[in-house]
């Protein structure tokens, strides 16, 4: 996502002491005491870690060994993410909480919290009405900050760059809303979300778009379903796997069509 590459170059940039020359105005460090140099070492570490159990650990480290590091809520926030590519959600969502009690408004932590707990929420759990109010409250909160998330000082990225970031973000959210309207058989409303998601990304996921068709189907609305198959179909390199689920779901679209579902 962008916003998290913009968050990489942030820090790449933000003290003086990287061996690449910048022009002075281009070294603002982020507000507050400024970075020294173990502090910075320790952020390469978050950034060039190549394994998720690596990012986890130099998050970690970081945190540990600088406590009121003002990245505390971003490095964290990483240590969720990369927590969400080892399939551990109860990890992901543990640093997502502590992303928060660093920063209770940071918009990328309360978006992990909404995708993960709606994501893993099934219909028969006993807490399920208790989770998905969760997931809910956490996307639509992201949802309200982000209009008025302002660029820091030190993000060097143009307005558009970071408007469109902030779009990914709330398309994001959009697709948690979408997941928990799921889970609710809130067909109509899922539809509404995973679509708002899909227009709103800059590159649509194809999960997002198979998500949308299977609601399109679910709510009654073949011809719907059928149009954004069909564009996922006609993608170029479309993953097998995609390609499988988009198959299915215009099969499905075509079928209730006919009337033979």
């Amino acid at each position: 996502m962008i916003k998290k590459l913009i968050q990489v170059i942030v820090v790449l940039v933000a003290a003086s002491v990287l061996a690449v020359a910048q022009p002075k105005a281009q070294q603002q460090a982020p507000k507050g005491k400024g970075i020294t140099k173990k502090e910075q070492d320790a952020l390469n570490a978050v950034m060039t870690a190549k394994t998720p159990d690596e990012r986890i650990a130099a998050a970690e480290n970081l945190v540990t060994n600088f406590a009121d590091t003002e990245f505390k809520a971003w490095a964290l926030e990483i240590a969720a993410e990369a927590s969400e590519q080892k399939n551990d959600t109860a990890k992901a969502l543990f640093y997502a909480d502590r992303s928060l009690e660093a920063d209770p408004k940071y918009v990328p932590a309360l978006i992990v919290i909404g995708l993960e707990t709606a994501g893993h929420t099934r219909e028969n759990d006993l807490d399920r009405d208790d989770k998905l109010a969760k997931a809910e409250k956490a996307a639509k909160e992201a949802l309200d900050l982000l209009p008025n998330e302002a660029k820091p000082a030190y993000v060097k990225a143009t307005d558009a760059q970071w408007e469109a970031s902030k779009k990914d973000d709330a398309a994001r959210a959009h697709v948690a809303l979408g997941l928990a309207a799921t889970v609710r058989k809130k067909y109509d409303d899922a539809a509404k979300e995973f679509q708002t998601a899909v227009d709103d990304e800059q590159m649509p996921d194809p999960t997002h778009m198979i998500r949308l068709a299977d609601a399109y189907n679910k709510a009654g609305k073949p011809d719907e379903a059928l149009t954004v198959a069909n564009k996922l179909l006609a993608m170029a390199d479309l993953n097998p796997a995609y390609k499988k689920f988009a198959q299915q779901e215009k099969d499905d679209a075509e079928k209730a069509k006919s009337g033979k579902k």
